[in-house]
């Protein structure tokens, strides 16, 4: 294959980095965790606009966002461990906590968040669980994209070999041919679904269908995670012998999950309530 002809990629995954004063060590920047933030912190920035636009009290994002992050971070961790290493983990249960040296795993993420809103919205009446759900996925497919972003930066999770022009080459790997950039596929599809569902929700706002928003999200997401799959190499050995892998096997359960709550949805109205001043 002519490499010449595709996307060469030599971006390093570190930003700068900086020795701490009177400690010694050195603090290095990465562009995974500076995007992740950034998820967080636009995230919280858009469910402010969606919470003044439906009269729903401001105070309450700052403790939706560390809900979010706790549960995010808690659950991806222990999604990848336990999903793809559970041999090595369970035998090593203090590396669970060696986050700094990567293994997230959206699934787990995906587990997390649900428990966390649960226990968030169970003290806010106002605020349902799949109301809180209908709005949160808004934000969570723009993160989607972000996390994305950091591991093509990263240069993990990437694609098998193409001979398309807008295929990547790995550098970092010492690769000397094209891959598809999976990451930037999955990046422009949660940026989209981003959109869509942006609009889905400015054009109903407080009369949205309970559940219509977060069975919207589920089922797309989890059916273009099934298809990108299949131009992804696999995370582990022990998914080699498997009909599908790993992402696969945990996303066909959350799509059917989707289109019941979705189903569901449609039986749900609304009532029509006047906005507080």
């Amino acid at each position: 294959m002519n490499i010449l002809s595709a996307i060469i990629w030599d971006a390093s995954p570190d930003i700068f980095s900086f020795e701490i004063p009177f400690i010694g060590s050195t603090l290095t920047i990465r562009w995974y965790g500076l995007l992740f933030a950034s998820g967080f912190l636009v995230g919280q920035y858009i469910m402010l606009k969606i919470f003044k636009a439906e009269g729903k009290p401001e105070k309450d994002i700052d403790a939706m966002t560390l809900y979010m992050i706790v549960s995010t971070l808690v659950g991806a961790r222990l999604g990848h461990c336990l999903f793809y290493q559970p041999d090595f983990y369970l035998a090593n249960p203090i590396e669970i906590l060696k986050v700094w040296e990567g293994g997230l795993a959206s699934h787990g993420a995906t587990i997390g968040i649900l428990f966390g809103l649960y226990l968030y919205s169970r003290s806010r009446p106002d605020q349902s669980y799949l109301w809180v759900l209908d709005r949160i996925v808004i934000v969570v497919a723009l993160g989607g994209a972000f996390i994305r972003l950091g591991n093509l930066f990263n240069s993990e999770i990437v694609g098998l070999p193409t001979d398309l022009p807008w295929g990547f080459v790995f550098v970092k790997l010492g690769e000397d041919f094209a891959r598809h950039p999976a990451q930037l596929y999955e990046a422009i599809s949660c940026v989209f679904l981003f959109l869509f569902l942006l609009w889905m929700w400015s054009r109903t706002k407080e009369k949205t269908p309970e559940g219509r928003l977060f069975g919207l999200f589920v089922v797309i997401l989890f059916s273009l995670r099934i298809f990108y799959e299949f131009l992804k190499e696999n995370q582990v050995d022990f998914e080699n012998g498997l009909p599908l892998n790993m992402g696969q096997i945990l996303s066909i359960p959350m799509v059917f999950i989707g289109l019941w709550i979705l189903i569901r949805s449609t039986k749900n109205k609304v009532e029509n309530k006047p906005l507080p001043n």
